[in-house]
């Protein structure tokens, strides 16, 4: 058993998507978690919200914030580890909606020495929009609105919210790293003590998910496939800026050269907050 898991979701200036998401943790048929809102520098609307659902959430929620100073996800999500105190942890961000069984999908997955990766939906901008405006509860659509959905174009692929017992071909990529995404990714805290949790020396858009993955990997841990379980419902949004992905792109040939399972400026310098 994971015992108590904390949730990690991060955001930056986008209070109705995050509302959302909340609105869907509130609903997790698995409740023995707590939420810590890693916020990247968003101004008071967002702080506004998360103190909205203090109350209403049904578990321990808490907000961490840093100064905007470009894209920083890694180095927040670093500081919303420090000041949680759960053994499991599920990296989700502020755009990805999770279904009812999201944190007991992944809660059955947990297994020592193995993290877990998820995949998601996409939704087009119509869709996005109208979930967004209307206060739709997609979380809660059955498979023929989903398929409904698919047929219409609102989504780019139906396969992630699809339940499939995979067994073991969930461990198939046992050392792969690629496609792995930290909007939706699980590990236990002592692993991700071990290689010190994200690295903030990757900053702007781009592959400080890649660079935890690959020092898990690095320091023994094993990927197991969270899909046809754990998939999570995306908002779309613009894309981001991408001036950095060179240099980020860099930094992580360097790591996979050197085989390193250390963050260079990992969790350990960040402020401990509540937490640990």
């Amino acid at each position: 058993m994971a015992g108590l898991i904390s949730i990690i979701v991060t955001t930056y200036d986008r209070a109705d998507a995050l509302d959302a998401v909340l609105r869907s943790l509130s609903k997790q048929s698995d409740q023995d978690f707590e939420v810590v809102v890693a916020d990247d520098g968003s101004g008071p609307a967002t702080a506004a919200l998360v103190d909205s659902w203090t109350s209403r959430l049904g578990v321990p929620l808490k907000r961490v914030w840093h100064e905007h100073r470009d894209f920083r996800a890694g180095e927040i999500r670093n500081r919303g580890i420090r000041a949680s105190v759960g053994h499991y942890y599920i990296f989700l961000d502020g755009d990805c909606i999770a279904r009812p069984d999201f944190v007991a999908q992944h809660r059955e997955l947990a297994e020592p020495g193995w993290f877990v990766t998820g995949n998601r939906v996409l939704m087009t901008e119509q869709l996005t929009e109208k979930v967004l405006a209307e206060t739709l509860e997609p979380e809660d659509w059955s498979l023929r609105d989903w398929i409904g959905q698919r047929r219409s174009g609102g989504l780019n692929r139906l396969a992630p919210v699809l339940n499939l017992p995979l067994g073991p071909l969930r461990k198939i990529t046992a050392r792969g790293w690629e496609g792995a995404r930290s909007c939706n990714l699980a590990a236990w805290y002592a692993d991700l003590d071990r290689v010190d949790g994200f690295d903030a020396i990757f900053s702007g858009w781009g592959k400080e998910d890649s660079d935890l993955v690959i020092r898990l990997i690095n320091a023994g841990v094993r990927r197991k496939d969270g899909r046809y379980a754990t998939g999570v419902l995306h908002l779309w949004h613009a894309a981001a800026d991408r001036a950095r992905l060179p240099e980020n792109e860099r930094l992580l040939t360097q790591v996979i050269e050197a085989k390193r399972a250390r963050a260079e400026r990992g969790m350990s310098v960040m402020s401990t907050g509540d937490g640990r």
